[in-house]
C-alpha cells in the first residue's frame, strides 16, 4: 500500500477510467459471481481530484472489480486513495494491467504507444513495463514505419513479434529478409505451416504494401490501384510464376536422372536380389523405368 494511502467508500459514478480495456465476458462473469458470494477481497486503487460538486477520482487499478460491483447494483466501492498525477495514474494503470497476467501483443503495443505519446523515452518505457529496451524500440519501429500488415499478423498470432521487428528493421531488402527467415527457421521460431504463412505475408507485403491489409478493411471496395501499382503487381506475379516453372523443371530433371539410374540398377541381377532380400519388392511408378510401379517379386 502506498505511504499515506487510505481506504474509504467511493461512489462509482465519481470515478473516471483513464485506461479502459476490454475483458473476456466469461472471466468477468466469474468475477461477478465471486464477489457476490465472497465479497471484495482487495479494494480498487484511485487518485483523488477536486471537483465542483465534491471529490472526483481517476482509476489506477481495479476496473474489473469496479464494473463487477456495478453489475451487482452497488453504487459505491471500497477504494485505496493515493496521491498521483494523471500521468502517474495512467502509467500505473498500464503497468498493473501488464503485470496482472501475460499480456497479449496488442495490449503491449497499446501500452507502448500510449506511453510514447505521453513523452516517455524507450528506456523509460522498458523500465516501466519490464521489457528489454531493444524489444520496445523494435515495437515502436513497427508503429512508426506504418507496418500495419506485420502488426496485424502479430496480433493474430500468425507471426512472432521478434520476426516482425527484424523484417521491419531491414526494410524491403529481399536478401536480408531471407536471412531473417532463415535465422528464425534455424532457431525453431518458424517451422511448418507458420513458416509458409509468414512467407505469404512477406509476399503480400511486397506486392500490396505495408499497410494494405488493415487499411483495406476500412475502405473495402473503394480503394483503386494506380496503373503503376498494377503493372508492378503484374510483373511480380509473372516473376513468381516463372520461378515456379523453373522449380518444376528442376524437379522434372532430377526425377528423370533418378529414373535413368534406377533403370541401370534394376538391370543388375545382384541389386534386384538384394532388394528382394530386404523385402523391397515394389517402387513408386514415378521412379519405375516402366512407369507402372514395378513389382520385383
Amino acid at each position: 500500500m502506498n505511504k499515506g494511502a487510505i481506504i474509504r467508500e467511493v461512489e462509482i459514478s465519481a470515478i473516471e477510467v483513464l485506461n479502459p480495456r476490454e475483458r473476456n465476458q466469461k472471466v468477468f462473469q466469474e468475477l461477478v459471481e465471486s464477489i457476490r458470494l465472497l465479497g471484495l477481497k482487495k479494494p480498487i486503487t484511485v487518485a483523488e481530484r477536486s471537483g465542483p460538486d465534491g471529490p472526483r477520482y481517476v482509476l489506477v487499478c481495479g476496473q474489473g472489480r469496479m464494473e463487477a460491483f456495478q453489475a451487482l447494483g452497488q453504487v459505491a466501492i471500497p477504494a485505496q486513495v493515493i496521491e498521483a498525477t494523471d500521468d502517474e495514474a495512467f502509467v500505473m494503470s498500464l503497468v498493473e494491467n501488464i503485470a496482472r497476467h501475460t499480456p497479449r501483443t496488442v495490449e503491449l503495443l497499446e501500452a507502448i504507444r500510449s506511453l510514447k505519446k505521453r513523452g516517455h523515452s524507450v528506456a523509460a518505457i522498458s523500465r516501466k513495463i519490464g521489457l528489454d529496451s531493444s524489444y520496445v524500440g523494435g515495437m515502436l519501429n513497427l508503429l512508426e514505419k506504418g507496418e500495419q500488415r506485420l502488426l496485424t499478423a502479430v496480433e493474430a498470432g500468425r507471426m512472432p513479434m521478434a520476426v516482425a521487428i527484424a523484417i521491419a528493421r531491414v526494410g524491403d531488402n529481399d536478401g536480408e529478409i531471407q536471412e531473417v527467415m532463415q535465422g528464425a527457421y534455424e532457431q525453431g521460431t518458424l517451422r511448418g505451416q507458420k513458416l509458409m504463412t509468414v512467407k505469404r505475408l512477406i509476399e503480400d507485403r511486397r506486392r500490396l504494401g505495408k499497410g494494405a491489409e488493415r487499411a483495406g478493411r476500412a475502405s473495402k471496395g473503394t480503394h483503386k490501384l494506380s496503373s503503376h501499382a498494377l503493372v508492378r503487381a503484374y510483373s511480380r506475379e509473372v516473376e513468381r510464376q516463372k520461378m515456379l516453372i523453373r522449380k518444376a523443371d528442376g524437379v522434372q530433371q532430377r526425377l528423370a536422372f533418378i529414373s535413368g539410374a534406377m533403370a541401370r540398377l534394376l538391370a543388375d541381377e545382384d541389386f534386384v536380389n538384394l532388394l528382394r532380400a530386404e523385402g523391397l519388392t515394389s517402387m513408386p511408378a514415378m521412379l519405375d523405368p516402366g512407369k507402372s510401379g514395378g513389382d520385383l517379386r
